[in-house]
């Protein structure tokens, strides 16, 4: 979705990232957790965390930090996962994102948004919605159907998988 296609006031979980505050339509948020244990799922991508059993349900667990090319994310008492709805080749999937911390949920105006920054093309911002500005703080809106890549999804998916045949056995 466009910037250009937000007409009305929306919603947003922000979390940070380090330093940096990001944001996800409440709509596309099911529930945050905080850290449980992760169980981790031998041969997955580093930014696969592993999964959690979220009331009967295995769900992919990844670190949205190694997703954006930030340092792992280490555990503190304000460590938490979000649980998100995406996405995969028109199939809904849930999956727990690692955020640093949770900030609030925050209504922002269309003309408090402002297109992602197109920096030459070495730097991928297809998946940022927006630049949501509050006061003098930026807000990183992102479209969490495009954070992860086709294969990153996959990866997840066999990894949901895995757990499952695990369990199972």
């Amino acid at each position: 979705m466009a910037v250009s296609e937000i007409t009305e006031t929306r919603q947003y979980l922000t979390f940070k990232l380090g330093n940096e505050v990001f944001g996800i339509d409440v709509a596309k948020v099911r529930e945050v957790l905080d850290f449980t244990t992760i169980t981790e799922i031998p041969r997955t991508p580093e930014f696969m965390s592993g999964v959690i059993n979220l009331r009967g349900s295995v769900v992919p667990v990844v670190d949205l930090r190694l997703c954006f090319q930030m340092s792992k994310t280490e555990r503190t008492r304000n460590t938490c996962i979000v649980v998100v709805e995406v996405l995969l080749e028109g199939e809904s999937t849930v999956i727990g994102a690692l955020a640093d911390s949770v900030e609030e949920v925050i209504d922002l105006e269309p003309d408090q948004i402002q297109p992602a920054p197109r920096i030459g093309t070495q730097i991928r911002t297809d998946f940022i919605k927006g630049m949501g500005k509050r006061d003098a703080l930026f807000i990183v809106l992102l479209d969490i159907d495009r954070v992860f890549s086709a294969e990153q999804l996959s990866a997840v998916k066999t990894a949901e998988g895995s757990a499952l045949a695990e369990a199972s056995a």
